[in-house]
């Protein structure tokens, strides 16, 4: 039998001198009627242009397919070689025979018009439908990804649904026409482990359903093993290795493709928790905060009098002891970078108390002996300012001259986060994502800091890099005594940089204590749910159960206050939020 779709020696370059400036080099596959294939590897290995090159979509942003053959099988049993094929021809086929599902969907969503517009376009572009016809089947199209309340949240703007509840839209959009491959690139990695866990689960049932083949890019293995029947592992735009998945998981032969599986962070319930996470809470702590409470009014009417308010953070105690890393885990809108941005002020609370080692802390205060490190390392530094400016930033802004012994110390933390000390002329844009973030870290510590927030600091890295930052931060807390409040919604990641493990659900810490003990023995049924979503490569070819429910809204209706917070005991330092 044929396959529905055959890649040979595929070649894409970029810019005037394309086939001088080749991304993907001599990419040959075939992909079975039905079949999963994932292509894995890190960024710039070439595997999101071969994704686009496929549908043509490559040649919008500067590319073009300087060699190879790209045949597809269509619905009617012809074969299109999409590298000849004309424009109009191509635009029969996307949406029709191929449909994509990109990373991030707020920038693949028109912003200003509704859902249910979007999805009609489809209708109406591939199958002729109009009107009501057209609004059904959008309808139609919602129901199936199992979005509930379809019907009115065809009338919804991307604004107003989660990120989790977008990538289904996007699915739906992409499943309009029923085409026969379905090409998904990246479409969890910006998603929390549970709703990601939810988008792999109904990819899983409708390509059951519809019998579709699909192409599954990743950098993330434990996805992999979850979803592909064969992988194709990328580096450098050539696909080093490929074949069945037990054979690349269980015995990979090429270099690239060990280091990719020896780099990813392998969540094991516990078992590779920090061996010195066993403390006494008895020590002054680093940081300690009492009672915060983070809420937002809502206002309405003719005369914008309040009516309520988000309580995005609601009674959140912990503390953090010198040399320890809490990690604050949940979902996105939990809480967890609310109340980071809380104890730095950021964020304006509405109650509650910060102290720092018996010492109170200001909102607004530049000396305050904490510092952050975001989540983007390309956002946060400033492409107009080389390093030496970003560094000075923090020193000059605490009210200190710059002076020989700052000087000193810029060149020492460089070298401390292994860049070399010449990087102090360059700029951002001339060091890679990874080396971007270690220049995030040395900024934080400019100061000498005794704690460091760490807000999703390594989820925008690919996961060899992650490794050696992780390392990093380990060894920087071990040699400084840094306290370390690490945001994260990866669990795997969690359980090897984290002592202690704070579980935040709509606003509240639900569950907190020794990481080994957290994540081995999970009692809160929230905390269950997280830990039973992660991927890992010991699980093939999993059926996650869909489960349509949201979190509980956090809109609060005026005066509220929500009852003491009651805790049942399960060891030394282990605590869970009784249930109301």
């Amino acid at each position: 039998m044929s396959p529905i779709l055959s890649v040979s020696d595929l070649h894409v370059g970029f810019g005037r001198g394309a086939k001088a400036r080749e991304v993907v080099r001599g990419v040959s596959f075939d992909l079975a009627a039905g079949e999963t294939l994932a292509i894995v590897g890190e960024s710039g290995s070439g595997k999101s242009v071969t994704a686009l090159s496929i549908n043509r979509l490559v040649d919008y942003g500067g590319g073009r397919i300087t060699n190879g053959s790209i045949r597809l099988l269509r619905t009617d049993g012809k074969i299109s070689e999409l590298t000849e094929a004309s424009e109009k021809e191509l635009t029969r086929i996307r949406g029709g025979e191929i449909g994509m599902i990109f990373q991030e969907p707020m920038t693949s969503l028109n912003p200003v018009l509704t859902i249910g517009r979007q999805i009609e376009e489809s209708f109406r572009l591939h199958r002729g439908l109009t009107g009501n016809q057209a609004r059904a089947a959008a309808k139609d199209a919602l129901d199936r990804v199992r979005i509930p309340d379809a019907e009115r949240r065809l009338t919804y703007t991307p604004n107003q649904l989660s990120g989790g509840m977008l990538q289904r839209v996007m699915i739906a959009m992409a499943l309009a026409c029923n085409p026969r491959l379905l090409i998904a690139d990246e479409p969890t990695t910006a998603l929390d482990v549970t709703v990601q866990a939810q988008i792999m689960a109904l990819l899983a049932e409708l390509k059951r359903e519809t019998g579709m083949s699909m192409i599954f890019i990743t950098h993330d293995i434990g996805l992999v093993a979850g979803i592909a029947d064969r992988v194709m592992v990328m580096q450098d735009g050539q696909a080093v290795e490929q074949g069945e998945l037990g054979q690349i998981l269980d015995h990979p032969k090429h270099p690239y493709t060990q280091h990719l599986l020896h780099a990813v962070p392998h969540f094991s319930g516990g078992n590779a928790a920090r061996p010195d996470g066993q403390r006494e809470r008895t020590a002054e702590p680093a940081l300690k905060v009492d009672g915060l409470v983070v809420r937002y009014p809502l206002k309405g009417g003719w005369f914008g009098r309040p009516t309520g308010a988000v309580h995005a953070v609601d009674g959140v105690d912990f503390d953090l002891l010198p040399g320890e890393t809490l990690a604050v885990v949940g979902e996105s809108g939990s809480g967890k970078s609310t109340t980071a941005r809380a104890v730095l002020g950021l964020v304006p609370a509405t109650r509650g108390a910060f102290s720092m080692a018996r010492r109170e802390l200001v909102a607004g205060d530049s000396n305050l002996p904490v510092q952050m490190v975001f989540q983007n390392p390309y956002a946060s530094l400033n492409p107009r300012l080389s390093v030496d400016s970003i560094l000075a930033e923090p020193v000059i802004a605490s009210g200190v001259r710059i002076d020989a012994a700052v000087r000193d110390r810029m060149k020492m933390l460089l070298k401390r986060v292994g860049l070399p000390e010449n990087s102090l002329e360059r700029y951002p844009h001339e060091f890679s994502g990874g080396q971007r973030q270690r220049l995030c870290i040395a900024r934080a510590l400019m100061l000498n800091p005794s704690v460091v927030v760490l807000d999703e600091a390594v989820s925008a890295l690919d996961v060899s890099v992650q490794a050696r930052v992780l390392e990093l931060l380990i060894d920087l807390q071990k040699e400084y005594g840094l306290a370390y409040l690490f945001i994260s919604h990866d669990m795997a990641v969690v359980e090897r940089i984290a002592h202690r493990i704070a579980v935040i659900y709509a606003g509240q810490i639900v569950e907190i204590g020794d990481a080994r003990s957290v994540l081995s023995a999970p009692r809160h049924p929230y905390t269950k749910k997280l830990i039973a979503a992660v991927p890992t490569i010991d699980r093939r070819h999993e059926t996650f159960e869909l489960d349509t429910r949201q979190v509980p809204s956090l809109v609060r209706p005026l005066g509220f206050e929500p009852p003491k917070a009651r805790w049942m005991e399960y060891g030394p330092d282990h605590k869970v939020r009784a249930e109301a």
